[in-house]
């Protein structure tokens, strides 16, 4: 059995951001179109973290895999990272494996690249200011996505500490990128076009009456019931697009803190990504209109990521190839 290994190295190599984008475009796509196979993940937690286990099957592009990732908060005190873990890819003729992927970076680099899918399909074509809240593992690629479809003039990033946004904000001026480090949520959001979250918070992030009109929100980070990254009264006067509505139901705290306090009705987040993709739902209509996107991470986002990078890694000969 030949297997071809990416490391995060590689995996940046053959997967930049725009390709990234692409890639979510068939994965969105296909979870709306009823090609893709992708069960609610199965969490298993230890004392010290969570191991998450995603398997998927997108009919349409022939792609198969399964992802193994696990969150442990305690890692970073250790050397280690917060995320990590493996993606395997499969034959879908043979169902033998043909490579194993870096799941942290692929994580980071997926998630990113479905904020950046839907910024540029719901996010006003001017925008041009970016609020960033968190500045972990997962930051960087949530700033490369958007850059990637708005010419962006000012990036203000929040952490909780302070210290990791402006190393953050440091490595983005590096690569020419006109970020900042803010220590006052407020300061950072008003104004703001895009406001992207990427946190396990359990409290709001900022104030409601701070989003402007016609702002777009990504909302990526909180992925449990008990977490939540934006105010109830934000979503609830929002138009709320989400990655697949079982998923939101199951998972979604900013979807169902709401929901419970009876702000809003499940048919308030009816409308997936996928549906905007296959143009069979309306986007943003009008410029004053708050947008919000929530994620919760699907397996059909690591299937067509992954399947993307390692077809393009085999064709370039990039990564390890070894024999089992």
């Amino acid at each position: 059995m030949r297997l071809r290994l990416l490391s995060a190295a590689d995996l940046r190599r053959v997967l930049p951001m725009p390709a990234a984008i692409a890639a979510m475009r068939i994965a969105f796509a296909e979870v709306a179109a009823g090609t893709a196979q992708v069960p609610l993940r199965l969490a298993l937690q230890t004392p010290a973290g969570l191991s998450l286990f995603m398997p998927g099957y997108l009919a349409g592009s022939r792609g198969l895999a399964q992802k193994i990732v696990s969150v442990y908060d305690g890692n970073p005190a250790r050397g280690l990272p917060a995320i990590n873990g493996l993606v395997i890819v499969l034959d879908p003729d043979t169902g033998l494996p043909q490579g194993l992927v870096d799941g942290g970076a692929l994580t980071a680099i997926r998630t990113g690249a479905a904020a950046g899918l839907a910024t540029d399909l719901l996010a006003r074509p001017d925008s041009r200011v970016l609020a960033l809240f968190g500045a972990g593992g997962m930051a960087y690629d949530q700033v490369q996505a958007v850059a990637a479809v708005r010419p962006l003039t000012d990036i203000r990033i929040v952490s909780r500490h302070g210290e990791s946004a402006r190393r953050l904000a440091a490595r983005l001026q590096a690569e020419g990128l006109p970020a900042r480090a803010v220590d006052d949520p407020a300061t950072a959001v008003r104004g703001a076009d895009i406001v992207s979250c990427i946190t396990p918070s359990r409290a709001p992030l900022f104030a409601d009456a701070d989003i402007g009109p016609g702002a777009h929100l990504n909302l990526s980070g909180a992925y449990t019931p008990e977490m939540v990254e934006a105010p109830a009264a934000t979503i609830a006067r929002a138009r709320v697009f989400v990655d697949q509505v079982e998923a939101c139901l199951a998972e979604a705290g900013d979807l169902l803190q709401p929901l419970a306090a009876g702000l809003i009705t499940a048919d308030h987040f009816r409308t997936t990504l996928g549906d905007l993709v296959l143009g069979r739902a309306e986007g943003r209509r009008s410029s004053d209109e708050i947008t919000v996107f929530k994620s919760v991470g699907l397996a059909a986002q690591d299937v067509a990521a992954a399947c993307a990078a390692l077809a393009q890694a085999a064709a370039a000969d990039i990564g390890a190839v070894v024999e089992l």
